[in-house]
């Protein structure tokens, strides 16, 4: 019997999980597997395959050179699995089911929830999963149905809308500008502390047209967390950076320096081209694009 015949797609997952995540571990945890079941897969995929895919070693596992070789014929695989699912699930004409959609953090806390009150509202029968990420979510894999994006989508099979662009503010708490004063211009910044990032350049670049150069240690207080971010501008560690619709819905904060330009954010709203045809997608997208552009800057 050929080998391919026996060999079970969930041994290619598998494969493709431990080659990502780098162990059984952090693969099982992405699958949603229990380790012994995933050791058991690549286990069985080296036995269909007659070939070592993995060098077990004490702090996880390495490809081999054959596994190598494979790793670029099972990502074909997969991509053909996930064109499959969506060809497939795009002929469900069912108005009922599940919707997942994924966004930043901070537009999954604070922008999402009233929006997806409403469509729950509207469209009972559809299960709404919000997945909060600040990672780009591949929808063509079906990580996501929509997603909520800050840039314009590169990837090919996807449909996109400019939904419009969403105004940036400087924000700082109450307490803070009690205790520190509200800054009059652009050349007092230096006398006041500020939330930043880690890794995430954003705001270091930003400030740049301002006349600011800046690195990180600038920031007293950082964090890459959107959420986290602002948590800490409202707990008064310093001057934050955030949407401002989402600023001023806060009523512990204030705008700081409100004249200042601030490069605004695009919202860009997407889902794979081949759901285009499924009618609770198609639904759920558009009762989302109508409710962003209530609340984004056309």
């Amino acid at each position: 019997m050929n080998m391919i015949e026996n060999l079970d797609w969930a041994y290619i997952r598998a494969f493709l999980a431990v080659a990502e995540g780098g162990s059984l571990s952090a693969a099982a945890r992405a699958l949603k597997l229990s380790q012994p079941t995933l050791g058991r897969q690549i286990k069985a995929a080296e036995n269909v395959l007659g070939v070592e895919l993995f060098h077990r070693q004490p702090r996880g596992l390495t490809l081999t050179p054959t596994g190598k070789k494979l790793l670029v014929p099972a990502k074909d695989m997969q991509a053909a699995a996930a064109r499959l699912s969506l060809v497939a699930e795009g002929q469900d004409d069912r108005l009922s089911g599940v919707v997942r959609i994924t966004a930043s953090e901070m537009v999954a806390h604070y922008l999402l929830p009233p929006i997806i009150a409403k469509i729950r509202r509207v469209e009972p029968q559809i299960e709404l999963e919000i997945h909060p990420s600040n990672a780009s979510k591949n929808l063509l894999f079906r990580e996501a149905d929509i997603a909520v994006r800050m840039y314009r989508p590169d990837q090919l099979d996807i449909i996109s809308k400019h939904i419009g662009d969403m105004r940036m503010g400087m924000f700082a708490s109450r307490a803070y500008i009690a205790r520190f004063g509200m800054p009059t211009g652009i050349e007092d910044i230096s006398e006041h502390d500020f939330v930043g990032y880690v890794e995430n350049t954003a705001i270091i670049e930003g400030m740049k047209p301002l006349g600011l150069h800046v690195d990180r240690h600038f920031f007293k207080t950082r964090s890459d967390q959107q959420a986290v971010h602002w948590e800490l501008a409202r707990a008064g560690c310093g001057i934050g950076f955030t949407q401002l619709r989402m600023g001023q819905m806060d009523a512990d904060m204030v705008q700081v320096l409100p004249d200042v330009p601030i490069s605004a954010l695009p919202f860009w709203l997407t889902a794979p081209e081949a759901l285009r045809t499924n009618p609770r997608i198609r639904r759920v997208f558009d009762l989302l694009s109508d409710a962003l552009c209530d609340v984004v800057d056309a």
